[in-house]
């Protein structure tokens, strides 16, 4: 790495040849995902080419690389809360609604991107302990765990984060029959 740093950019070869299965058992074991898995140790390597100046070569190159393959598996992560929240608030919506003709379906739709678009309106930190609560559906004590904060701050935040919630999403209903008058 430490010739890779100083321009030899040929020697990536040799290192992704040397250390791309042991990265890739590492993500898959961490995901169980093949594809991703496969994609995420292409990214570190081309991480690996971005940041090869950080490398000081003190510690051993195997620490570096798993270091930057633990923030690409954290990137992912979030990525993947993301689309999780996405269905999750489909899953809600779907709960919402209940009728089967065409309007309901259409009011139903209208639900649902209200709601979506209430929680984008939350502050990053209401929508995180609404999407651990109610979504993810960990308990008041794991939550405060998470957040390293007491059970008892975690239920005032969740209640205001659902009032919050409430209050953007009837805002946004009121302005919607507002639209269609």
């Amino acid at each position: 790495m430490l010739q890779v740093k100083a321009g030899d950019l040929d020697k990536m070869g040799l290192l992704f040849e040397r250390y791309h299965r042991p990265l890739f058992g590492f993500l898959f074991r961490m995901t169980g995902q093949t594809e991703a898995s496969e994609d995420m140790v292409q990214t570190v390597f081309y991480r690996m080419l971005k940041y090869r100046h950080t490398f000081t070569g003190e510690g051993e190159f195997r620490t570096w690389m798993y270091h930057l393959a633990r923030n690409v598996l954290a990137d992912q992560i979030k990525l993947n809360k993301r689309a999780a929240n996405q269905a999750d608030i489909n899953e809600l919506a779907d709960r919402i609604g209940g009728g089967t003709g065409a309007d309901d379906h259409l009011q139903q739709e209208q639900n649902q991107d209200m709601l979506s678009k209430a929680m984008e309106k939350l502050s990053g930190e209401q929508r995180e302990i609404l999407i651990l609560s109610r979504f993810q559906e960990l308990k008041y004590s794991e939550i405060a765990q998470v957040l390293n904060s007491t059970e008892g701050a975690i239920k005032v935040r969740v209640h205001r984060a659902i009032n919050e919630l409430r209050r953007i999403y009837l805002l946004l209903e009121t302005g919607r029959k507002t639209h269609e008058l």
